[in-house]
């Protein structure tokens, strides 16, 4: 049995709470927040925009509750720390997981900047430890689906794709989310599901020309992104939470194959993915668990077997946050930016 700890008790943290019940073992042995809020295990006034708003207590029968991030680590009886705080915070609260000898997963985005993402990185490689992104697309059953399709050729290479992530402003975390500086504003934290899930697909684009504006984090918070891949897709990605309140949250994805269009929209529920090719229309099933529970599954995998991660590693995140630099350059400079 594998004990991890969490550290940063907000909306994310309750979500792995949720998938961990779904998780062989692992079991969640501690908890941390230097602020003390839901360190009793009540998160029932914690929501978010994706999976179950239904009301989560958790159990805290043998769980252990502190404010302290040094006493968190210096507890000998946790394997490995999740981290669900803020992102101002992740590059010294992974650091410092590292060098206690403890296996990390760590929310993204995985830090503000490329520099920052560079030195987790670095101490994750010299560590010797498990160390994973929580990059939760690239688990999510009708992109996994995607991934599959793209990498087996099964409806021909794709032409163009184009993928959405659009929200109203978040109603929570508000002090983190609102300083851009901090948070990266929706480019960052939002659009970079969508970054992330453009290079696993197609790679690292050779350059970025993007357009958006800022609505009050400071930082972008409406971005439009042409990712320009030689002899590739055309490919353009929407990421926004400048929605008008009342708007909600969609994600959605188009991709033109040379012989299907698929088109997957999380509005249309159970019919969410649908593929048209010859004139015959069908939805796609996916009845795989979320991507929360298949990503901290393979988490837990990687930590019973010793086997790092192969789904999404570091240097996957680091790649995603250079692009997200590139992208903010070019909304910035008006400019075609090279990645």
């Amino acid at each position: 049995m594998i004990n991890i700890g969490i550290v940063g008790l907000g909306f994310m943290a309750a979500t792995h709470l949720r998938a961990y019940r779904e998780v062989e073992g692992v079991r969640v042995a501690a908890l941390c927040n230097p602020s003390g809020r839901n360190l009793d295990g009540d998160f029932t006034n914690v929501t978010g925009n994706v999976g179950s708003q239904e009301p989560f207590k958790l159990d805290m029968t043998n769980v252990r509750a502190t404010k302290s991030y040094a006493d968190l680590l210096s507890d000998t009886t946790l394997d490995a720390i999740d981290i669900c705080a803020p992102t101002a915070g992740h590059r010294d609260l992974a650091i410092a997981a590292l060098a206690a000898g403890k296996h990390v997963l760590c929310e993204k985005p995985l830090a503000r900047t490329a520099s920052a993402a560079r030195e987790i990185a670095v101490a994750a490689k010299r560590s010797g430890r498990i160390f994973m992104p929580a990059m939760c697309l690239r688990f999510w059953p009708e992109w996994a689906w995607l991934k599959r399709a793209i990498e087996l050729g099964t409806h021909g290479k794709v032409l163009a794709a184009r993928f959405r992530r659009v929200a109203e402003p978040p109603g929570w975390g508000l002090k983190n989310f609102f300083n851009g500086a901090e948070s990266g504003g929706a480019l960052f934290d939002l659009h970079v599901h969508d970054t992330d899930f453009i290079s696993y697909c197609f790679g690292r684009p050779r350059s970025v020309y993007s357009t958006g504006y800022s609505k009050f984090s400071g930082a972008i918070d409406h971005v439009v992104t042409q990712y320009h891949f030689p002899d590739g897709p055309a490919v353009h990605a929407e990421g926004s939470w400048a929605m008008a309140a009342g708007f909600g949250f969609n994600m959605s994805y188009t991709v033109n194959f040379e012989n299907a269009t698929a088109d997957y929209d999380i509005a249309r529920g159970k019919d969410s993915l649908r593929i048209a090719s010859d004139g015959t229309p069908q939805v796609i099933p996916c009845e795989e668990p979320d991507g929360y529970i298949q990503e901290l599954r393979h988490f837990a995998e990687a930590l019973l077997t010793g086997k790092k991660p192969s789904v999404v590693t570091v240097d996957d995140a680091v790649t995603s946050i250079e692009i997200c630099e590139a992208e903010e350059k070019s909304v910035q400079t008006g400019k075609t930016v090279n990645v």
